[in-house]
């Protein structure tokens, strides 16, 4: 399955979620209930995933953790605050390079329209 049709899936789980919880809940929740979506709908679905960091010889098995990782192609990145900041999208683009991926989502659950609080990010896509 191509990245841009995983992504559809993706979104189109986040509206089920936003539209029947809305705003609010804790991001583990969303996180949760993301991943239940998604193995539904057949897909493969790992949750925090270790990315290590490798700097000057030295190697950080577990320098991150990302979210959710979906057919092993695409990295979602969840979030629930009032504000996304530009670090938000660093990490996922941050992610994106140390993981090798192509595609990745950023997706805060803590607005009134979810289709608002959807980002998408790429890496050589």
């Amino acid at each position: 399955m191509h990245e841009n049709d995983i992504s559809f899936l993706i979104r189109k789980a986040s509206f089920a979620i936003h539209t029947a919880l809305g705003p609010g809940l804790l991001e583990s929740v969303y996180e949760t209930l993301l991943g239940h979506e998604l193995r539904r709908a057949g897909l493969e679905v790992k949750t925090q995933v270790a990315l290590p960091v490798l700097y000057d010889g030295l190697r950080l098995e577990n320098g991150f953790r990302m979210d959710l990782l979906i057919e092993n192609k695409v990295v979602v990145e969840l979030k629930s605050v009032e504000v996304l900041l530009e670090v938000h999208h660093m990490q996922l683009l941050t992610y994106l390079k140390l993981s090798g991926h192509k595609l990745g989502l950023l997706i805060n659950f803590n607005v009134p329209a979810i289709k608002t609080g959807i980002f998408r990010k790429v890496n050589g896509l």
